[in-house]
């Protein structure tokens, strides 16, 4: 189907992909902002590679001639190339400018994406959850990833414009600080071979912490993600509860402990569809104390505020905000 609107003059815009494990949602952007009308999600199944996903918004569209292109992917990014960890792609900036016909083209990590489009969101999309002093120019921000896995990354302005180094911190060791958490541990390990992060903070993980309680309880029994929160907005299931409470308290154990690791004075933003449902729920089931619970440096967390992005298109915001950075260099 083409579109009904007039396009802006031929390379005055720029095409931006955030290609995820299941769909790729494609828009246009004037600078940083994404023209949300042009905004067309994929199902991935259904095309071999991201060329052809670009080829059919090329038709859906009526025709587009942009000067620019950068994608966020959900996977590794490395000189220029990205290897999707849930989907059997390889993009590379070569593909992204034979399939875009632009003169400039990039690759993002999807989180590093979120972490571009810091300052360019809506205020009304960044809910807070802990407050904070106010920022000093230039202070570093870390955006944490929740969603189908666990991610996150430092974002610093510097001199030399916007550096968000890529990460793959879902993969570290899962923190422990009770019993319970302890147990938990080993209940994954017996699954997966090692306790990551990812393995409790993500959707899959959500549902993970559900079925070890069945456990601890003798009355086993799964639940999707999307049903456990569902069920904390009714009340329908106590256990629904307590997976979240064990869900939150580690997020805020992981933020508190990233947090002291990058300093991020100009804020900590959480970003992700399992970040954005949990936004409700974070403070009630003690992810503010757990962050904060540091000893004697349970005061100087203080300096840290959290907020919950709350923008379902910030990685295409991010993309096209990386792409007016590329442009003044």
């Amino acid at each position: 189907m083409t579109t009904s609107f007039s396009l802006p003059a031929a390379n005055t815009y720029s095409l931006v992909a955030d290609i995820g494990g299941t769909n790729t949602r494609v828009a246009l952007a004037v600078g940083p902002q994404v023209l949300a009308e042009t905004v067309r999600r994929y199902r991935n199944e259904s095309f071999p590679g991201l060329e052809s996903v670009i080829t059919q918004y090329d038709t859906d569209m009526g025709g587009i001639d942009c000067m620019a292109a950068c994608v966020a992917v959900a996977g590794p990014v490395r000189d220029g190339r990205a290897t999707m960890t849930n989907l059997d792609w390889t993009i590379d900036k070569d593909t992204l400018a034979r399939a875009t016909r632009s003169e400039t083209t990039a690759i993002l990590n999807d989180l590093q994406a979120q972490g571009h489009a810091l300052g360019f969101l809506a205020s009304d999309h960044v809910l807070p959850i802990l407050s904070g002093p106010d920022a000093p120019g230039h202070a570093a921000m870390l955006v944490i990833g929740v969603g189908t896995g666990f991610n996150a990354a430092p974002v610093f302005d510097t001199a030399a414009g916007r550096l968000v180094p890529p990460s793959e911190s879902g993969h570290a060791n899962l923190p422990i600080r009770t019993e319970q958490e302890l147990r938990l541990c080993q209940f994954v390990s017996n699954a997966h071979g090692f306790p990551a992060i990812e393995d409790v903070l993500s959707g899959r993980g959500l549902e993970r912490v559900y079925a070890f309680l069945g456990q601890e309880e003798g009355d086993p029994r799964e639940a999707r993600a999307q049903d456990i929160m569902s069920a904390l907005g009714d009340g329908s299931d106590p256990r629904a509860v307590a997976a979240a409470q064990i869900f939150a308290r580690v997020l805020g154990t992981v933020a508190g402990n990233l947090a002291l690791i990058q300093l991020p004075f100009g804020g900590v933003y959480l970003v992700g569809g399992v970040a954005r449902a949990f936004a409700p729920y974070l403070n009630q089931y003690g992810f503010g104390e757990a962050f904060r619970d540091k000893g004697r440096f349970a005061g100087f967390m203080g300096n840290f505020a959290v907020s919950v992005v709350d923008d379902d298109y910030a990685a295409l915001t991010g993309s096209a905000a990386h792409l007016v950075a590329l442009a003044a260099d």
